[in-house]
């Protein structure tokens, strides 16, 4: 599972499931995602299973540990803004290109409690199945980095590993705080402010 400088995502996927299999899945997905959002990831495992409508053994086979559900969590999430980002090089200049992706990496990180911690722990932990979903999201934020220092916007001392690190932290504050959108941003703008050149 391996990324480019674009907004593609490549996958490498098993077989594919049967249809209940398949749908057992998908259940539990959309259980962990709801319960996540309120409980913070590290809610009882039995909740997701009751509340997705399968017994434990069916989660375990799919996700041997807590761990591997996060990543697949995660990774249906992040495919989202990944895909989505594509239009910010269509529509905006380099410089807000990266403001607005670091917008929304920040918004997307701070859903569950205590995931940005998950995303810092997983950055040194070559173990962690959350770690390519950290590796991916630095590689876009690269990618972003690139353009805006290239045309001048973005200062050359700052790195995509540094930014990236600075973003997970800032959505934790987001999450801790209650930020709601707007104050999100102001919050994003503030901490990121030193990698921009002056307009």
């Amino acid at each position: 599972m391996r990324k480019g400088g674009g907004a593609s995502v490549t996958t490498q996927n098993p077989r594919p499931l049967r249809a209940d299999a398949r749908r057992n899945r998908d259940a539990i997905l959309s259980a962990a995602m709801a319960i996540f959002d309120t409980q913070g990831i590290y809610a009882p495992i039995d909740c997701i299973a009751t509340a997705a409508g399968v017994g434990n053994a069916t989660l375990y086979r799919n996700f041997p540990t807590r761990n591997d559900l996060l990543a697949a969590v995660v990774e249906k999430s992040i495919v989202e803004v990944i895909d989505g980002s594509t239009e910010l090089e269509h529509t905006l200049s380099a410089d807000d290109a990266l403001r607005e992706w670091l917008q929304r990496v920040a918004w997307q990180l701070r859903i569950w409690n205590d995931l940005p911690t998950c995303i810092a722990t997983s950055i040194e932990d070559s173990s962690s199945p959350v770690q390519d979903v950290a590796t991916r999201l630095t590689e876009r934020t690269r990618h972003f980095l690139d353009r805006a220092q290239r045309q001048g916007s973005a200062s050359d001392s700052v790195t995509a590993d540094d930014l990236f690190e600075l973003v997970t932290a800032v959505s934790w504050a987001i999450d801790r705080f209650g930020d709601g959108p707007g104050r999100a941003r102001d919050r994003v703008a503030l901490a990121t402010a030193g990698a921009f050149r002056p307009r």
